[in-house]
């Protein structure tokens, strides 16, 4: 059974934001973690083939490149479940895609080239699949991210993942990639190769210097149409089990004063203001909370539940049962 060792808990650690932009980025990290350049990409290399991570690469922000952003939702019975998470999984516009505990029992993220191209795969997809799609997207962003920070003791703590350097939704939305810039997406989309030059790599594949790939890079995270280069830990298999997606229903002039006082909680990963679907759907509120089990999630979200007072009209929480479809944004090639 593979395990995780202090080598890669500081490799998680140090690896999920900043990798650097340089001609031995690998190199230049390692040495800051007291290992070789060699053992940290065979590390890197084992932790992706056994789940520990999702993914290592630049994350794509489809929505600050003018593209389209949503959560979406279907019901479907336990005997079609399979059935339809394949025809939902197959569109590459789904970027990630959950099973949850609820009569909506199928969550899924769309991202698209364009803000009109959201509609057309909702579109899509009821008539695939023969079910009502709950379209749900983004209204306000009130906390993205947050970084695990591993234990010596099998500890694992959550604190807010400061991206502030980066650009906030909308801002530059006018701009939209290049044709080189395209190009370089679809090369690192599914991810940075783990090689001891890896920029020269992709840069040589496209036709480009090391150099220029490097100053493109270097645009798009100023831009915030990168959110971050590094690691992404799979949280569930390194032991955070309770994962609930927490809805409530927040009158909507305390939505913003709500949302932003929950963002301050370490345990909280997303808290999004999004629409209701009445009559079906009557939560505004969309907030993960994390822990170790269900049990700490559920004491999570009751400590929540207490702080709000009369601000909670109503709350559920949705826990994740298994991820169906964890790939990020891509572009048609």
């Amino acid at each position: 059974m593979i395990t995780i060792d202090a080598i890669s808990r500081s490799i998680i650690n140090s690896l999920q934001i900043g990798f650097p932009l340089s001609q031995r980025p690998f190199a230049d990290v390692a040495a800051g973690l007291d290992i070789s350049e060699f053992i940290l990409i065979t590390r890197l290399q084992s932790m992706l083939s056994h789940g520990f991570l999702t993914r290592f690469g630049p994350l794509f922000n489809a929505e600050q490149m003018g593209g389209g952003l949503t959560l979406a939702a279907i019901a479907v019975g336990d005997d079609e479940f399979d059935k339809m998470a394949d025809i939902v999984n197959a569109m590459p516009e789904v970027a990630h895609n959950y099973a949850r505990d609820h009569t909506l029992n199928m969550w899924f993220v769309l991202a698209t080239e364009t803000a009109d191209g959201i509609q057309a795969s909702v579109d899509k997809i009821e008539k695939q699949t023969g079910h009502k799609v709950f379209n749900l997207p983004k209204l306000e962003e009130y906390r993205l991210g947050f970084k695990l920070k591993l234990g010596k003791d099998d500890s694992i703590d959550t604190v807010p993942l400061e991206v502030s350097s980066y650009l906030k939704v909308g801002e530059d939305s006018d701009l939209e990639p290049t044709k080189e810039e395209r190009a370089i997406i679809t090369a690192t989309q599914e991810g940075l190769p783990l090689i001891p030059n890896p920029y020269e790599d992709v840069a040589n594949s496209l036709g480009m210097t090391e150099q220029q790939l490097i100053n493109h890079l270097t645009k798009m995270l100023e831009r915030g149409w990168i959110r971050r280069i590094g690691v992404v830990p799979n949280h569930i298999r390194l032991g955070l089990k309770g994962n609930g997606m927490s809805v409530w229903n927040i009158p909507d002039d305390r939505i913003k004063a709500v949302g932003e006082k929950i963002s301050t909680l370490g345990y909280v990963s997303h808290c999004y203001k999004r629409p209701r679907d009445l009559p079906e759907w009557a939560y505004n509120l969309f907030v993960m909370v994390h822990g170790r089990d269900r049990s700490i999630v559920s004491e999570r979200v009751d400590d929540i539940a207490k702080m709000l007072g009369d601000d909670n009209r109503g709350h559920e929480i949705l826990y994740s049962s298994k991820i169906l479809k964890k790939s990020g944004m891509r572009l048609k090639t």
